[in-house]
């Protein structure tokens, strides 16, 4: 594929966003459009809104990978990466990361909805369920009686 080809992303709400061909392809999802010629130069977004289309732009372009004349993805590459992909996650809002992973998930970028996902297992890490169930916005349904019977069965989840 070309990589001077420009594709315009349409968000959900309107928003339009020119970008490569080699940013717009990183989407699984776009490259079988692509490839398929089941598009144009025009492709609507419909699940993204723009502000976190921007987001999922943004790390596309820094996860372009540009081929050059020795094929080098040194460890010094990955490393910067790495820092990078930390910074690009430190201080999400929540709100911002659980839309991240959705739009990774219906785009099919692979590594960002890796990166987003493990971001949100860091955050519940070492929380207790009450405190993971008021994280991800989960009513309590169960009756006393039923929880203390599952934390009997389960002590193990609750030590």
């Amino acid at each position: 594929m070309s990589t001077s080809k420009i594709f315009t992303l349409k968000s959900s709400d309107g928003e339009i966003f020119e970008v490569p061909e080699a940013v717009a392809v990183q989407s699984q999802m776009i490259y079988y459009m692509v490839e398929d010629g089941c598009v144009g130069t025009e492709i609507s977004i419909t699940n993204v809104t723009g502000v976190i289309l921007a987001k999922v732009i943004e790390y596309c372009k820094k996860h372009v990978i540009i081929p050059d004349g020795d094929g080098d993805s040194s460890s010094s590459m990955v490393e910067e990466l790495r820092n990078w992909d930390a910074e690009f996650m430190k201080n999400m809002d929540k709100p911002t990361l659980f839309d991240l992973i959705n739009a990774a998930n219906y785009l099919n970028i692979k590594n960002l909805f890796n990166l987003t996902c493990q971001t949100a297992a860091d955050m519940i890490t070492g929380k207790t369920v009450d405190e993971i169930r008021t994280f991800l916005n989960i009513e309590n349904d169960f009756t006393p009686e039923e929880e203390a019977e599952m934390r009997a069965e389960n002590q193990w989840a609750f030590e």
